[in-house]
C-alpha cells in the first residue's frame, strides 16, 4: 500500500472552508477560497448576498478567519478580495 502525499495547507484551507460554506450558504452568500500567501494571509472571495452585506465584515473576522485559525495554526489572517 502506497502511503498518501501530505494535505498541503491550500488543502486544509479548501476543506474548512467546504465545512463553513453551509451556513454562509444558507444566508444566501458564498465564499470562494483565492490563495494563500506566504505570510498566512488566506485571501477569500465572498459571492451572493455577502456583497454588500454590512454584517460580511463580521462574518469574514468571527466566523471564517477565527475558524481558519482555530484549524490550522499557519493561517495568520483573512482578507477579502473583489
Amino acid at each position: 500500500m502506497q502511503a498518501s502525499a501530505p494535505e498541503s495547507l491550500h488543502d486544509k484551507v479548501r476543506a474548512v472552508i467546504d465545512l463553513i460554506r453551509p451556513a454562509v450558504q444558507s444566508d444566501g452568500g458564498d465564499i470562494e477560497f483565492v490563495d494563500m500567501n506566504d505570510q498566512g494571509i488566506v485571501r477569500i472571495r465572498m459571492h451572493g448576498a455577502c456583497v454588500g452585506c454590512p454584517s460580511s465584515n463580521m462574518t469574514l473576522r468571527i466566523g471564517i478567519e477565527r475558524s481558519l485559525k482555530e484549524r490550522i495554526p499557519e493561517v495568520a489572517s483573512v482578507e477579502a478580495v473583489d
